[in-house]
Formats: C-alpha cells, sequence, structure tokens
C-alpha cells in the first residue's frame, strides 16, 4: 500500500526525475540540480548520485545522441510506460484514458498530442499535484504507481542490458518507490 504522505515528502524528487528523463538541456546538468533534489540521506541517492557522475563523462551533445538512441530507437527502452505491457492493445488504450482521467482530477490539463504513460509527464505529474486530504488520492497514486514501477522495471532492465547510465536513473526512482510503500505491521500472536 502506498505511503500518501510519504510520498508527499518526497514529491520534489520528481521534478529532478521529470528534468532528467526529458530531452537534455544545458541546464539539465547543472550542480545545483542535484544539489536541491537529494542529499546523501536520501534511499535514491547512491544511484543518483552515480547517474550523475557518469553523465558528467559526456558532452551535452553526447547526453542529447545518447538519450535518443536510448529512448526513440529502441523499442524495449521506451519512456511509454504501458507499451511493453500492452504495445498497442486495446487494454493500452483502457488505461491510458484512465491516466488522463487522474490527471484532470488532480488539476493537470494533458499537454495536447502527449500520450498519459509517457514517463517525464508521469513523474511531472507527481511532482506537481496536491492531492493532501483528498480521499481519492490512495486508489488514484496507488494506480499510477503501480503503472510506473512495472513500467519501469521493464525500462530498467532494458538499460542494464546496454549498460546505459539512464539505468542508475531509473534504479534510483525505484528506490523512490519502495521507500514510499508503508509497511505493514506484523500480526501480533
Amino acid at each position: 500500500m502506498i505511503d500518501l504522505e510519504k510520498l508527499y515528502e518526497v514529491k520534489h524528487v520528481f521534478g529532478f526525475f521529470a528534468n532528467q528523463l526529458s530531452y537534455p538541456e544545458k541546464l539539465t546538468f547543472h550542480p545545483s540540480v542535484l544539489e536541491e533534489s537529494f542529499d546523501s540521506s536520501d534511499p535514491a541517492y547512491a544511484e543518483i548520485k552515480l547517474f550523475w557522475d557518469l553523465m558528467h563523462e559526456y558532452s551535452l551533445d553526447e547526453i542529447q545522441e545518447m538519450y535518443t538512441y536510448t529512448f526513440d530507437f529502441q523499442k524495449e527502452s521506451t519512456l511509454f510506460m504501458t507499451y511493453v505491457k500492452y504495445a498497442d492493445a486495446k487494454e493500452r488504450g483502457q488505461m491510458l484514458a484512465k491516466l488522463k482521467v487522474l490527471y484532470e482530477m488532480f488539476g493537470l490539463n494533458m499537454p495536447e498530442g502527449e500520450l498519459s504513460d509517457f514517463l517525464p509527464l508521469m513523474c511531472e505529474f507527481i511532482y506537481a499535484a496536491e492531492w493532501v486530504g483528498d480521499p481519492r488520492a490512495a486508489q488514484s497514486f496507488s494506480m499510477l504507481l503501480a503503472v510506473m514501477e512495472d513500467g519501469t522495471y521493464n525500462l530498467m532492465k532494458a538499460l542494464e542490458k546496454h549498460n546505459s547510465p539512464y539505468f542508475h536513473l531509473i534504479k534510483g526512482m525505484r528506490e523512490t518507490f519502495k521507500s514510499c510503500i508503508r509497511q505493514e505491521e506484523p500480526a501480533n500472536d
């Protein structure tokens, strides 16, 4: 079960994930971007720092080329979180519609021509949404994070296979998900 309070506490890091998973610009890798998002006590810090250090070994042109090759030309490393599971099946269309409704319920208008399962958009939504006290939040965010968790698992495996620095970014995101799972109290006998 998702811990909505914990997710709210760490929602700022989803702004970082959205930024890093969007097409790279000069300011994407400015030192303050990492410093403002993570500190060394964060459960994702080790993976994020490794990603950050690896990316700084490349020029911006090389990073842009890597981004395009990785996310636009490799089907298994797509940023569309329902694609690997559903491809173009009817179920994917239904999930895209559910995600769009979810965004609109919490005040996000979908960008024109964007699919609702685009990972940077999903991260941006978590970063920007206000859900505290909303009775619809638990079910809605559980569905959203289930889609993200499922999709990022396949993405992480594909990135690992290609030895991509983005592997560490996605692994760090998954560590963040894990930190937001409510641990059930053990039953007392």
